[in-house]
């Protein structure tokens, strides 16, 4: 090469021992002995004895080029750079080296102008990038979010020991702070996804290019080359999608992201935020579902399993596919190894863990679906549109085990009635079966349908609803089909089955008329009506179809000293978002309402338990109620007789002595919240209630008189751990006096002791309570407490459809309400209602209820608040008047109000018959009665 000529190679003109030299060389020129051919220009310089060694030279001055290692003897005198002025000319070189002089020069030019070339090249490409960046960052998500970031989270609904009841989430996740999370998961993490997370500054330059070039081979994006922070860029800030375009403001914004957040504070959010399959985001979810346990308690081989997951849920899954999911965390675990976050023994440990996966439980239906309705409306009152991102815990009042043991009441009660109209499969055509509906059904209402057959393959029944064709779908209806009977034997063609649309009706399909069709105008005229645009609609697909054939349930428990809800029922299924009766549902009360009416009377000091009622319904003005039992009304009778056997007059001649809006404003003392009509037949319970309310008011009563509103969520705790404070819960207000209250107390427990509730007589302790049922029984009734728990139990259908012959309040609720209270009281010592300051009691006639004469033997006690009881003697009946009274005084069990402490309830006498089951018919609203006075305060 030239440079290779030089005695001074990579020397430079600038050099001081080339500058000194030159004068000898231009007079000196080289002598070259006769003999000794001429080098080429590629042979090494022979350097005289007396020739200093060449030096380097220093940095080239401002404005030289860079140096060219070519010797100054070689270069062409073309050369302007190299062009000394004061030096003499030098004498021609020869011909060979001339070339080779050119030819350098040629190729310094040429590298000179590349290199001008590729300077403005990199000059447009630095441009570009920052126009890239510029364009890229102009609408960029701002990363200061990520220091406050909530992702969503799971709310959970708890009972009052913590159990869980329910769970609401968008996505289901619970958010864990990097220091709870153990060691053993980061490094399995780290292994797997970015080893170098904490060394470098968000980016993995080289695995980037790396997978570049892979993509651009494949002229698609078939590889990603995310870190752990990239990976928090595209999951928080930005979408999923694998472009070119969402890559650079991935980039983009992981630099910043570095910038502004910790290490461990990335390594948060990655965690808490990645998907882990079957619904769950985030790695306290995911050991929860897979293990059952925290992620602080999971062990190395289980937080291996977890990071196993990530790359592919659906794939790695060990509830998809154990033997796959096993082998992607033994890498995990090599790779830990490789690694250095974990030594080989721990490894093979970790490897020969066998895997247990916990119980799947999702699929079990919800204890408390209600309560769970309940706490997210009540979340949403509170902290409003936060509500959605969840994180919440709330807690409930209710009992888990009286929670369970209202629901199988309820189902227990309605699968007996049931199979008293056999309702279960298989459903047999009758010769009398009503009629179908007809028409074009809509609407949320129940329809009567015609079976017209049956699949067995998809188990399904074809009906026919009007002129809509559906079917019902088995597997939806175990209620009615409890031995699994295939289609075709659940039901027989023809036969009238109860249903209600799951959906609304789809519209029908028209054909467009055929060029040059005719149609007859009087055939299709209602054709046209219909459908004027084309031919008569075409059947619709068949639409989905629910089984309505029973009726459905309510059952609402409180605790009498704390006002707790301990259970709630209101419904058979049990699934969410379904209609909660039992405080939506307002419905007949029947008799139980007559409670309030005595009870205001009681307080009022207008009624006592020995007041004589008429039970005549001609003794009522304007107004003509009708008694269950025709001898019930031949005689006027005592309020306790009344009370006891549901005497509908007697009721309502009690309502136009006290005044029907004084009962209204005393029923809303009591927690009746409902609008109420003050007319006679609010006396017969004519105007709706909630079973809530009804419990409210009941369980005021069994407390002495005193209203308090029941409670259901007792504590909200925030997603940062904070408890989130209440609204205010009303103060609580006396009603009645404490004797008030222990008066209608007694009269109530002569409903079970010898009247219609009967039945509750088998729970071997002090009840008090009332049936209730309304005309043609389409509500059915039993509202009680014990000292300890008051409870409302309602049936009927919810189109109010009559329950059928022989249903009443006695049959259709109480049973319900005897089986939740012998499971609530199971533990429960027995006691009886205590006696307040205030009550008194004293001997009566049973005729008259006025006070006993000397010595009368069929005298019976009764109980009074203090100042209230009579303060005549009653008459002396004449011999035949005394003999009809002697054999119609009152029954046995009415010899007393309540059993005294310990003794329990008095047990019937052998051979007496039950006492009667009354409709006890709310009618139509009747007038309201003269007189009628406003309201005192309560």
């Amino acid at each position: 090469m030239a440079s290779e000529q030089s005695g001074n190679p990579g020397g430079n003109e600038n050099d001081p021992a080339r500058r000194a030299d030159s004068p000898r060389r231009a007079s000196e020129p080289p002598v070259r002995r006769a003999s000794e051919p001429a080098r080429r220009a590629s042979e090494p310089p022979v350097r005289q004895a007396s020739e200093p060694p060449a030096r380097r030279s220093g940095p080239p001055g401002r404005g030289s080029e860079p140096p060219q290692r070519i010797s100054a003897a070689a270069r062409p005198v073309s050369a302007p750079h190299l062009d000394v002025p004061s030096r003499p000319s030098r004498p021609p070189p020869p011909p060979d080296d001339a070339a080779a002089q050119e030819r350098s020069a040629r190729i310094a030019t040429w590298a000179k102008r590349i290199g001008i070339a590729l300077a403005a090249l990199l000059v447009l490409a630095a441009a570009a990038v920052v126009l890239v960046v510029r364009h890229y960052e102009a609408d960029l998500p701002s990363t200061r979010e990520l220091k406050d970031y909530r992702p969503p989270q799971v709310t959970r609904i708890l009972a009052r020991d913590g159990t869980r009841l329910g769970e609401l989430f968008t996505e289901r996740r619970t958010v864990v702070r990097i220091g709870e999370i153990p060691n053993q998961v980061k490094l399995a993490t780290l292994a797997a996804e970015d080893a170098g997370f904490y060394e470098h500054a968000g980016l993995n330059y080289l695995g980037m290019l790396r997978a570049l070039a892979v993509n651009l081979r494949s002229t698609q994006t078939r590889q990603g080359a995310s870190t752990i922070t990239q990976q928090v860029v595209k999951n928080v800030l930005l979408t999923p999608d694998r472009t070119y375009k969402r890559k650079a403001r991935e980039i983009i914004l992981a630099r910043r992201i570095e910038q502004e957040l910790t290490k461990d504070e990335i390594l948060e959010l990655y965690l808490n935020k990645i998907y882990f399959g079957h619904g769950r985001y985030g790695v306290e979810e995911a050991s929860r579902y897979y293990f059952g346990k925290s992620v602080r308690d999971v062990t190395l081989a289980e937080a291996a399993l977890l990071v196993a997951v990530v790359k592919g849920p659906s794939v790695y899954s060990p509830r998809a596919n154990l033997e796959r999911a096993v082998g992607r965390r033994d890498f995990v675990l090599d790779q830990m190894q490789r690694k250095g976050f974990a030594d080989e023994i721990q490894v093979e440990q970790a490897k020969r863990e066998p895997v247990v996966l916990a119980i799947e439980t999702e699929s079990l239906a919800e204890l408390a679906p209600e309560v769970v309705s309940e706490a997210q409306r009540v979340l949403r009152e509170v902290v409003g549109p936060a509500a959605q991102q969840g994180g919440y815990t709330i807690t409930t009042t209710i009992d888990p085990a009286l929670q369970a043991a209202a629901r199988a009441a309820v189902r227990k009660n309605l699968d007996a009635y049931a199979k008293r109209h056999k309702l279960f499969g298989p459903l047999a055509r009758t010769k009398k079966e009503p009629p179908p509906f007809e028409g074009t059904p809509a609407g949320h209402k129940v329809f009567r349908g015609i079976v017209t057959g049956a699949d067995d393959a998809r188990g399904t029944l074809s009906v026919r609803v009007g002129t809509l064709e559906g079917t019902v779908a088995l597997r939806g209806a175990q209620r009615y089909n409890p031995n699994g009977l295939v289609a075709s034997k659940f039901a027989d063609v023809d036969k009238v089955v109860r249903v209600s649309l799951i959906g609304p009706a789809p519209e029908p399909v028209v054909e467009a008329v055929a060029p040059g069709q005719e149609e007859d105008e009087d055939a299709a005229g209602e054709a046209k009506r219909a459908a004027p645009a084309g031919n008569p609609a075409k059947p619709a697909a068949p639409v989905p179809l629910r089984l309505e054939l029973g009726p459905e349930g309510a059952l609402v428990a409180v605790d009498v000293r704390t006002r707790e809800i301990v259970a709630l029922v209101g419904s058979y299924e049990a699934v969410r978002g379904g209609l909660d009766r039992a405080t939506f549902a307002r419905r007949q009360p029947g008799s139980t309402f007559k409670a309030l009416v005595y009870g205001y009377g009681i307080h009022a000091r207008t009624l006592t338990p020995s007041t004589i009622l008429e039970t005549t319904p001609l003794s009522i003005v304007d107004y003509k109620p009708q008694n269950h039992d025709e001898s019930e009304g031949k005689s006027p009778a005592r309020l306790r007789e009344a009370v006891a056997h549901s005497v509908n007059v007697a009721a309502v001649s009690a309502l136009s002595r006290v005044g029907a809006s004084n009962v209204v404003a005393f029923a809303g003392a009591l927690g009746i919240q409902s609008k109420l009509g003050a007319d006679l037949s609010l006396a017969l319970g004519a105007y709706e209630v909630t079973p809530r309310e009804m419990a409210a008011a009941y369980a005021s009563i069994a407390a002495g008189g005193v209203y308090e509103q029941p409670v259901l969520i007792t504590k909200i705790v925030g997603p940062g751990g904070a408890e989130i404070p209440l609204p205010p819960r009303p103060p609580a207000h006396r009603v009645m006096d404490e004797s008030e209250a222990y008066v209608l107390t007694s009269l109530l427990t002569s409903v079970v002791q010898s009247g219609t509730g009967k039945q509750a007589r088998a729970l071997g302790r002090p009840i008090a309570g009332k049936t209730g049922t309304t005309n043609q029984s389409k509500d059915t009734w039993f509202v009680g407490y014990s000292t300890d728990i008051a409870c409302a139990v309602w049936t009927g259908y919810d189109d109010a459809a009559p329950l059928g012959k022989g249903e009443a309040g006695a049959t259709s609720a109480l049973p319900a309400f005897v089986d939740f209270m012998k499971q609530a009281h199971g533990k429960r010592p027995v006691a009886d209602f205590p006696v307040p300051n205030g009550v008194v009691r004293v001997k009566i006639d049973p005729l008259t209820g006025l006070l006993a004469r000397e010595g009368q033997e069929d005298a019976i006690e009764e109980v009074f608040v203090a100042g209230t009881e009579p303060a005549d003697e009653a008459p002396v009946p004449e011999a035949d008047a005394g003999a009809e009274g002697a054999g119609g005084g009152a029954p046995e069990e009415l010899q007393g109000v309540v059993p005294a402490p310990g003794e329990g309830p008095r047990p019937t006498e052998p051979g007496t018959a039950p006492g009667p089951i009354e409709p006890e018919h709310a009618p139509e609203p009747g007038p309201l009665p003269a007189g009628d006075t406003a309201p005192p305060p309560f």
